[in-house]
């Protein structure tokens, strides 16, 4: 994104909502005087973003930012992300800032469909169960905790759009390139073990989630995103009702204080700012539930090609896939060895191999695929590569799972740009 684009969207948000910006920029809502907060905690903050002290604070008006924080993606807790969107707000991580085995909690991408609340403190925070069960439950986080065992589990999410910044024709929404997952630590209780203590009833085929951010356009009652799973997933031990992210609070723009996590979906899946499950007898009709959102075409389409909302269906599990994390794209070196490494995984499956070509797809190299840390956690891969002599060179990298299903070499097409799982490739220059 050009800087004029970020700077333009940034004074955008604080032109259509000014506490929102203040909340994103800050991590809370200010007072209408933006000196109350300035003298409380937020003048050291400020004065470390623009690099220097600011003599004439005491005048900022609310609401009102400084323009250096314009040329900047600044989101308070986030650390490098590239922000692609910020009404709703939506970052994302570049691939070399995904090094790290289990993803911090500043480099986690953020993916918004609507205005996070204001509020998301986890004192007086409700999850309410009902729909179709014996027991309707509303629960507050302390009595999750009491209740159910409290267990930690390294999960992979994915946007189902990773990707769509590749796709010719182009796909509307979110530009994703590569950097719309992560693998960050959860602790919470298991989703299956609270629906138990409702009582499941015979006749239940969905779940359907609610969360407390509201939709873009202000109308009161209108939801975001309600999205929900078939009660085989939602029965799976490895999802989360998660309240830590990385042994700490879960980062305000990735769902705190409460978020379900459905490892090996797309991410949309896992209601974010979570408020309410309810168990439905049909297939969820919420937003983001039907027409073409989170589905793909039945068959193999030409790219481009116009096809009926009637043979679209819901993605459930995410594709194959790996990311190279080392080296970035664009590295000179010196030498002529270097350690290649990287991430796969492969929604319900596990990765079998991976392995990664430096003449264009020729021939491959092994690289030594380590297990990974828990079901649904990403698998880490590494290699030493020796290339022959000086020169551009592309480092690609395939992934096969534990079905003997492969990446491909080329994108497969479908009209909104979801389950791109091409290859990756970074170019590398040996000088």
């Amino acid at each position: 994104m050009h800087k004029n684009t970020k700077e333009q969207g940034l004074f955008d948000l604080y032109q259509n909502n000014p506490h929102e910006a203040d909340y994103l920029l800050f991590g809370r809502e200010t007072h209408p005087d933006r000196r109350g907060f300035l003298k409380k905690a937020g003048l050291a903050m400020m004065g470390a973003m623009v690099g220097a002290a600011i003599p004439f604070h005491r005048n900022i008006p609310a609401h009102f930012i400084p323009v250096a924080l314009a040329s900047e993606d600044m989101i308070q807790g986030k650390d490098g992300l590239t922000v692609l969107n910020d009404r709703p707000l939506n970052a994302e991580t570049p691939p070399h800032l995904l090094d790290d085995a289990i993803t911090p909690t500043e480099r986690h991408f953020i993916r918004n469909n609507g205005i996070p609340p204001e509020n998301t403190d986890a004192v007086g925070w409700e999850l309410t169960i009902d729909g179709l069960v014996d027991t309707p439950m509303t629960l507050s986080i302390a009595d999750l905790k009491q209740r159910f065992e409290v267990v930690k589990r390294a999960l992979t999410l994915e946007c189902g759009g990773n990707g769509r910044a590749f796709f010719n024709p182009p796909a509307d929404g979110s530009q994703w390139t590569y950097g719309a997952v992560a693998c960050s630590e959860w602790t919470g209780v298991r989703l299956s073990d609270v629906l138990k203590a409702s009582g499941v009833k015979d006749n239940v085929v969905y779940t359907a989630h609610v969360g407390a951010d509201t939709h873009v356009s202000g109308e009161e009652g209108q939801l975001p995103l309600s999205r929900g799973v078939p009660i085989e997933k939602a029965m799976d031990e490895h999802n989360l009702i998660a309240f830590a992210q990385n042994g700490k609070a879960i980062h305000p723009m990735n769902g705190a204080p409460l978020r379900l996590i459905i490892p090996g979906w797309s991410g949309s899946c896992s209601q974010k700012w979570l408020t309410r499950i309810w168990l439905r007898d049909r297939v969820h009709d919420g937003p983001k539930m039907t027409g073409m959102d989170y589905r793909v075409p039945n068959r193999m389409i030409a790219p481009g090609e116009k096809v009926d909302e009637k043979d679209f269906e819901i993605i459930h599990a995410m594709k194959v896939k790996s990311l190279i994390t080392n080296p970035a794209t664009g590295h000179k070196m010196a030498g002529r060895t270097l350690e290649v490494r990287g991430h796969a995984w492969a929604g319900d499956r596990k990765v079998d191999s991976v392995r990664v070509s430096i003449d264009f797809g020729a021939t491959w190299l092994d690289t030594k695929l380590d297990a990974p840390v828990n079901a649904y956690a990403w698998q880490n891969w590494r290699a030493k590569v020796a290339f022959p002599k000086a020169g551009y060179y592309e480092i690609w990298a395939r992934a096969t799972d534990s079905q003997g299903v492969s990446q491909p070499h080329a994108i497969v097409w479908n009209p909104k740009g979801y389950l791109n799982n091409s290859m990756h490739r970074v170019a590398v220059i040996v000088s």
